[in-house]
């Protein structure tokens, strides 16, 4: 195992103690981990300086304080989540007692706040800085995107990841409400050509101005 591999396994290891655990001291971690302290404090400094462990010192009657390490909220990211998992579910349970219609009412009012909170962002600038915008704003929503201008003086925005996808598959509400979004944003004509929930390697949207 390289050295790189085996760090990044120790500190996944150290992560999920904390997670199963609870707070815990260099000590009993080096000893569930069967390594020295010294290794561990190693890590666990390094999770502090990410932002992802917190140090609570914890005073006792008799002894020197013990520090006792924890994860914080931001780490929590770093677990798997299946949140998709419980928003098809409540989506399909909305389905069946309101119907269809109830399930695009979400997804229209989702597109309704999103354009209320981006519009700002876009104001007094030309379609290239919106369409550079919308990047920035998809990419700080795990969407993975990127742009290119076209030499016809069109763009092209492209999305390799996306968050949404299994609820996308089964109600394809969501991709429309994303165009017309999108659309609203850059004051454009946005058409789709490829689309991830239509087994697409990626989200491709093409922009021109409006005649």
């Amino acid at each position: 195992m390289k050295r790189g591999q085996e760090n990044g396994s120790t500190r996944r290891i150290i992560m999920t103690l904390l997670k199963m655990k609870g707070p815990q001291t260099i000590g009993a971690l080096a000893e569930e981990l069967g390594i020295t302290e010294m290794g561990v404090r190693r890590h666990v400094l390094q999770l502090e300086r990410e932002g992802l462990a917190r140090n609570r010192i914890v005073r006792q009657a008799m002894g020197r304080p013990m520090h006792m390490y924890s994860l914080t909220e931001r780490a929590e990211d770093y677990f798997p989540k299946n949140y998709h998992n419980l928003a098809l579910e409540l989506l399909r349970e909305l389905d069946h007692t309101s119907g269809t219609e109830a399930v695009n009412v979400l997804f229209e009012g989702r597109r309704r706040r999103l354009l209320a909170q981006y519009s700002p962002m876009m104001e007094r600038r030309d379609l290239e800085e919106r369409v550079a915008e919308l990047s920035a704003i998809q990419n700080s929503g795990g969407y993975m995107a990127e742009w290119d201008r076209e030499d016809d003086g069109s763009f092209v925005l492209r999305e390799y990841n996306c968050p949404i996808r299994q609820v996308a598959v089964q109600y394809r509400r969501a991709c429309e409400c994303e165009q017309h979004l999108f659309e609203e944003l850059l004051e454009a004509k946005v058409s789709r050509s490829e689309c991830m929930a239509d087994g697409g390697q990626c989200c491709k949207y093409s922009i021109r101005p409006k005649v």
